[in-house]
């Protein structure tokens, strides 16, 4: 009994050390990679482009053909209440389905293990009034933006779905919902902007560490951005182009993100 004994605390004090080991390890003065996955669903079902039929809210059968939307303004809290924000410039990432590489963005934060994750669902006034010459990489008007820009609303479409529908008689059975509206700099307009907080505790929280890239895996449901208070019916809703006619849309959305599991 005694050895038993002795054994159970000699195995406790080792768990504990190992403990304090682990948590010494990190060194929040510096920065490793963390990736965070944005796996696109409908329901319970994988998004695959042009080829999966779904149904919606109010029984429609249809298919997804593009689905691009803009995450930015990331900021992650570590478990002793730390927030990093994600520098500005390295904080806006285009996904887009048909882009596999898209879906994994990479950003530096200090090492540490961190509990909840933010984001902006669009493009801030800041970005959007800037400069062209400043608005690079995924913001490139001239480039990767180039159909994520509307010129006669000036401002970013922040979320862009796009498919068919063997409902809609029309337009080739096509609807097309664009969400944009950044509520202007100097005059307030309408803001479509939706700010996200995922609590990654209950699916495991990401150890970052030099020399790894662990992966936050989120799943992103838009029957979520189609159905909810307002639900969708392509006969009648085929066109979205305007920030006030897209607001049901970002009202939607706002439980499109979930946390599925965190790989280290």
């Amino acid at each position: 009994m005694k050895l038993i004994i002795i054994i159970a605390v000699s195995a406790t004090t080792i768990l504990s050390a190992c403990k304090k080991e682990s948590a010494a390890q990190y060194n929040n003065n510096v920065k490793a990679p963390l990736s965070i996955e944005f796996d696109n669903i409908v329901g319970s079902s994988n998004l695959q482009l042009n080829t999966g039929v779904y149904q919606n809210a109010v029984g429609q059968n249809f298919s997804v053909t593009k689905l691009k939307y803009y995450i930015s303004n990331i900021k992650l809290t570590n478990s002793k209440g730390e927030v990093f924000v994600v520098p500005q410039n390295e904080s806006y990432f285009l996904i887009d389905e048909a882009v596999p590489s898209s879906h994994k963005p990479v950003v530096n934060i200090p090492e540490g293990e961190y509990t909840k994750l933010d984001f902006v669902l669009g493009i801030d006034s800041l970005r959007n009034t800037m400069d062209v010459s400043q608005r690079t990489g995924a913001l490139d008007v001239s480039g990767a933006a180039a159909d994520m820009y509307w010129t006669w609303n000036s401002g970013y479409i922040f979320f862009k779905l796009e498919g068919t529908s063997p409902i809609i008689t029309s337009m080739g059975g096509v609807f097309q919902y664009h969400v944009g509206g950044f509520g202007g700099y100097s005059t307030p307009t309408i803001s479509n902007l939706k700010n996200f907080s995922i609590d990654l505790t209950a699916r495991g929280i990401p150890k970052v560490m030099n020399g790894r890239t662990p992966n936050v895996h989120l799943f992103v449901d838009v029957m979520k951005a189609i159905s909810g208070s307002t639900n969708y019916d392509f006969s009648t809703t085929t066109m979205i182009h305007s920030p006030a006619a897209a607001v049901p849309i970002r009202n939607n959305y706002s439980n499109m993100f979930s946390h599925d599991h965190t790989e280290n």
